[in-house]
């Protein structure tokens, strides 16, 4: 589109400048028309091509665009001579300068272009008067001036609307992805729960709740593999599982707990961190663990053990395990940039 619009305004100018050189009768000063002739278009030319992608022009060339301006219509004028004032090769200046205009408007000067509408509106009635400079150019500039930027304008609201429509749909396209990939995982949670928990209440309901001390054991390590996978799926893999297990098994109960400590860490680093908890799990001889994602910036998982004394069955429990997995040190400083 943009090739095809510099294509059209250099042939429109060319076209313009061709009409300035149609000479019905020979100008009194045939150079000075050609050099504002070679000005106009060089002036133009420049104002379409110069760095098509930014917008607005720089002030150089915004300035020779106000000296040409300036310099063509007189130049043309003096250059045809007195008796030929009127001739179209005279007058083409005020419609030459006029396309000049609009392309200032495209390029992002609207004040220049309407105060080059002033300019050659007072250097037309100097010429050839007032009624003269309107009917033969002054009035279709500024109505081109004028539409350039009605259209213009019209462009970056569409440009505008079409960046918020896209930007609408990029973000209603995440959420429609952040839904699926939710209910995927809602899928394999449910499939996994009833996996879990299926054949520990095909029981309960055979029986009537009448479990044997086996079937209860194997009923809390059920409800325990259960809310891991509803709690804290994200540090979860098969060694941590296992050692969870283990845990339970030997009389100590777990709880885990995640909320989104992990989020933006990478799937490399969050290996690394299951196997450090695994570890942890596996040495822990505590009555009761507590496992969190941490939002610290500095720790990525905390894991506390609590146990009543030997020496005090029934006291009160203190505090025997307390291991605080490091978060990646490449996801702490994006944290701490944040």
């Amino acid at each position: 589109m943009r090739a095809a619009l510099s294509a059209l305004g250099v042939a429109f100018t060319a076209y313009l400048a061709i009409g300035g050189m149609v000479w019905t009768v020979w100008p009194d000063r045939p150079l000075v028309v050609v050099a504002a002739l070679a000005l106009y278009l060089a002036t133009t030319w420049l104002c379409i091509f110069w760095a098509p992608g930014t917008t607005p022009l720089p002030s150089w060339l915004v300035v020779l665009a106000v000296v040409t301006a300036i310099v063509v219509p007189n130049a043309s004028w003096y250059g045809a001579g007195d008796e030929a004032r009127l001739q179209a090769y005279a007058t083409w200046g005020l419609g030459g300068i006029s396309a000049l205009l609009a392309i200032l408007v495209v390029r992002g000067r609207v004040l220049t272009a309407w105060f080059g509408v002033a300019i050659i509106t007072v250097i037309g009635s100097f010429w050839i008067g007032i009624a003269g400079a309107l009917s033969l150019g002054a009035v279709g500039a500024a109505v081109w001036v004028g539409i350039a930027q009605l259209v213009t304008g019209l462009m970056a609201r569409a440009a505008r609307d079409t960046a918020e429509l896209t930007e609408l749909q990029r973000s209603s396209s995440e959420w429609l992805a952040s839904q699926a990939g939710r209910r995927r995982e809602r899928r394999v949670t449910v499939q996994r729960a009833i996996a879990l928990a299926g054949p520990v209440l095909t029981r309960v309901i055979e029986t009537g709740g009448a479990l044997d001390d086996d079937e209860r054991r194997q009923a809390r390590l059920a409800e325990g593999r259960l809310r891991d996978e509803l709690r804290g799926r994200s540090l979860l893999d098969d060694d941590v599982r296992t050692q969870l297990e283990a845990v339970r098994r030997r009389g100590g109960e777990v709880t885990m707990l995640d909320e989104g400590g992990l989020d933006g860490i990478a799937e490399a680093d969050i290996a690394a961190i299951r196997h450090e908890l695994a570890t942890t799990l596996e040495n822990a001889e505590s009555e009761r663990v507590f496992i969190r994602t941490s939002p610290h910036e500095h720790v990525a998982v905390t894991v506390v053990g609590r146990s009543r004394s030997e020496d005090d069955p029934d006291g009160e429990e203190v505090v025997d395990l307390w291991h605080e997995i490091p978060r990646p040190k490449s996801d702490s400083g994006a944290v701490v940039a944040d």
